[in-house]
């Protein structure tokens, strides 16, 4: 198997991770050195604790939040994965009080790989804004 198909593998278990809160598989999956920066930590996030806490926050403000698989690229140590995230709006989420609307909305991450196959590196492509869309809390 190669790096790339293993990789792909590993994503698809990440899927799972992500969207049954799995700390366990988290963990297994992702590398406890991988430094995570995001909008909603003023520090870094590290290994799979860490990136489930941004899973923990998002279902606080969207208890049924879901990220389905539409697409993926892989080559050596880099994945490419198209996102659906859906859910409904039923929590406070950034200061922005719940909007009971559904939302449903496209994302692209590169995950990168150490070579034990263990996710290093999260990078996505600006996808808040289709959130913000679907709530009807962004006028662009």
């Amino acid at each position: 198997m190669t790096d790339a198909e293993r990789n792909k593998q590993t994503m698809k278990k990440f899927m799972t991770s992500i969207n049954s809160n799995d700390k366990a598989l988290a963990e297994e999956l992702i590398a406890a050195e991988a430094e995570f920066t995001t909008p909603v930590s003023e520090k870094p996030l590290y290994g799979g604790a860490g990136y489930l806490s941004v899973v923990d926050l998002m279902r606080k403000s969207f208890s049924d939040i879901r990220w389905e698989m539409v697409d993926m690229a892989a080559e050596d140590d880099k994945v490419a994965v198209s996102w659906i995230c859906s859910g409904t709006h039923d929590g406070d989420f950034m200061g922005l009080a719940p909007t009971g609307k559904r939302f449903s909305f496209s994302v692209m991450n590169f995950y990168y790989f150490n070579a034990d196959g263990k996710i290093i590196n999260d990078v996505a492509a600006e996808g808040l804004i289709g959130l913000f869309r679907a709530l009807g809390l962004s006028k662009n």
